[in-house]
């Protein structure tokens, strides 16, 4: 058995640290006074760490402000221009970045045809397509806090793939994040689609200020997964996997699954099921516009998939509220809008809560709002979210 240490100072200055850039991000501008009083820190405490985050331009003050007795108050906001982060998506034949300010603008976009997608060919145009967003835009490279990278598929720690997706084959047990740190000698995070997408969503999205939600993501080149909020930190699972709800089993001995089990809830709901209902087998090969085109003209093949769809997301929805007690499950991913809010509105009526009289303050189903670029945007967030979300975990430390 495990015995439970503290932590040292350094690691709860830190913490601290994100505690106070969180309260910021999430509130707005806040006050020196209005801070102690929000995080429960000290005056002194949070004087010393606004004055850090000063210095390091992730704070600027604004005016002074006079009240109505005592001493002006200085509100304190994020400085856009105070870091930047690089967030990368790689499909089947394509290769795309964003370099992003600390607020979450896009200020570069880059993006890249690939042939053939397998580690030796897409690494060096990756490394292309990092040198290009920093030739696109003048900015200051010491304040780039790193990059970040989503992929579909499954990771353990450092980056290295432990299940090789069946749109990007070759990656399998291939050490992503080392190789390309030792390239654009940066931070490389690497992090599984869903989840990336769950924190760009929390960070610029409708999630924005909940603590405790489940982002439902439906990808544009065919999977489904999730990524799970849980009281402020983004639950991973012992082994790095949880989310993995495309496999729950939600129809006995239906449809088989690559997976090699049947009726899996993503052989129903998943983009790629709409796809072969709609006739459309060449999805990864086209521009979002004409992916769009497409399945607004996807007529009975549509209706048929939505048909067949709503019932087990309905069942999965039901399960993920029981489970966890979400405040919301947002409905998000790289798939067409017109697409997104059909699948949103057929989901009525829900199965009974747990509480049905309770007095809701957020929807039971919402539909995210950073768009087709949920997943580069939550890659370019993990730097980002890296260096300013609070750590409780650090706070208690395994010993031995």
């Amino acid at each position: 058995m495990k015995t439970i240490s503290g932590t040292n100072l350094e690691q709860a200055k830190f913490h601290n640290r994100r505690v106070v850039i969180e309260a910021i991000r999430s509130t707005g501008p806040l006050s020196r006074a209005a801070i102690a009083r929000m995080t429960a820190l000290t005056t002194q405490t949070v004087s010393n760490i606004v004055e850090e985050l000063e210095r390091s331009h992730l704070l600027i003050a604004g005016e002074a402000q006079k009240t109505a007795r005592g001493q002006p108050i200085i509100p304190y906001s994020i400085n856009p221009q105070g870091a930047y982060s690089i967030g990368l998506e790689l499909g089947s034949q394509r290769a795309s970045g964003i370099l992003t300010d600390l607020s979450g603008v896009i200020c570069a976009r880059v993006e890249r045809n690939i042939d053939h997608a397998e580690p030796q060919r897409a690494i060096p145009v990756l490394e292309e397509v990092v040198g290009e967003l920093e030739r696109q835009y003048a900015f200051d490279r010491r304040r780039l806090l790193g990059i970040g990278m989503a992929l579909p598929g499954r990771y353990a720690d450092g980056g290295i793939t432990t299940l090789s997706p069946q749109n990007l084959p070759g990656w399998q047990r291939f050490p992503v994040g080392r190789e390309l740190e030792s390239r654009l000698g940066l931070p490389v995070l690497i992090e599984n689609d869903a989840a990336a997408a769950a924190i760009g969503e929390r960070l610029h999205g409708v999630a924005r200020g909940l603590n405790s939600f489940v982002y439902l993501y439906l990808a544009r080149d065919g999977g489904l997964g999730a990524g799970m909020f849980l009281d402020g930190h983004l639950y991973k699972g012992s082994r790095y996997n949880a989310g993995e709800i495309g496999h729950i089993v939600v129809e006995r001995n239906g449809r088989p699954c690559p997976c090699g089990k049947r009726g899996c809830l993503d052989r129903y709901v998943s983009p790629s099921v709409a796809y072969e209902f709609m006739g459309i087998d060449n999805a990864g090969e086209l521009s979002t516009e004409e992916l769009d085109e497409r399945v607004k003209a996807g007529g009975r093949g549509l209706e048929e998939w939505l048909a067949q769809a709503v019932e087990p997301l309905r069942q999965t929805i039901d399960f993920l509220e029981l489970a966890f007690d979400p405040q919301t499950i947002v409905l998000g991913g790289s798939i067409s809008t017109s697409m997104m809010q059909r699948l949103a509105d057929c989901l009525e009526p829900l199965p009974v809560p747990i509480d049905p009289d309770e007095v809701r303050v957020v929807p039971r189903v919402t539909i995210g709002t950073t768009g087709k670029d949920t997943a580069i945007l939550g890659a370019a967030a993990l730097p980002i979210f890296s260096e300013t979300n609070p750590r409780f975990d650090v706070l208690q430390k395994p010993l031995g």
